[in-house]
C-alpha cells in the first residue's frame, strides 16, 4: 500500500510540474480584431518593411478614414528626407474564403491601383500586419499612433 501511495505522489508531482511549465504567466496574446473599416481606421506608422526596421529618417504614415473609405499617406521613402510626399486615395476591404481579409486601394489623381493587394494577417488595437497577396516576402508592420507629426 505504501508503494502505491508513493507512486501516486510521484505521478501527481510530475503532472503538477509539467502543468506549471506550460502556464505562461507573461502578457496574454493581443486580441485579434475583425478586419473592417471601423477597426483599421485611424493613424498608423510603418515600423517594418519586409522584416526590417525603417531606415533612420524615413517614414510612412497612414491616416485611414472609416466613413468614406479614404486614406492619406505621408511618406519620404521616395523623396528627400525633409520633404514629405502626400498621397491620397481610397480603399476596399473584402474577404477571400481561403486567404481571409484583404485590402486593396487606388490612388487619387489617375495614380492607378496599389501595386499589391494585401492580406491583413493580424489586426489588434495597436498593430496590423499586411502581406502582399502575390508576394509573401513583401510584408508591412504598422503601429497605431496618436498623431502624424508630418501632417499639415
Amino acid at each position: 500500500m505504501n508503494r502505491f501511495k508513493t507512486l501516486m505522489t510521484i505521478v501527481l508531482l510530475a503532472v503538477m510540474a509539467v502543468a506549471c511549465d506550460k502556464n505562461d504567466m507573461s502578457q496574454p496574446a493581443p486580441v485579434q480584431l475583425e478586419v473592417n473599416a471601423h477597426n483599421i481606421s485611424g493613424k498608423w506608422v510603418l515600423m517594418e518593411w519586409n522584416g526590417a526596421a525603417m531606415a533612420p529618417g524615413t517614414y510612412v504614415y497612414l491616416d485611414i478614414v472609416r466613413n468614406d473609405r479614404t486614406y492619406t499617406m505621408y511618406q519620404n521613402v521616395d523623396s528627400f528626407n525633409d520633404v514629405p510626399h502626400t498621397v491620397t486615395g481610397s480603399y476596399t476591404i473584402y474577404t477571400d474564403d481561403e486567404l481571409g481579409s484583404l485590402i486593396r486601394g487606388s490612388y487619387d489623381y489617375d495614380g492607378g491601383e496599389w501595386a499589391h493587394r494585401y492580406i491583413v494577417k493580424s489586426l489588434t488595437d495597436r498593430q496590423m500586419i499586411w502581406v502582399a497577396k502575390d508576394d509573401a516576402s513583401f510584408t508591412q508592420l504598422f503601429e497605431r499612433v496618436d498623431d502624424i507629426p508630418v501632417a499639415d
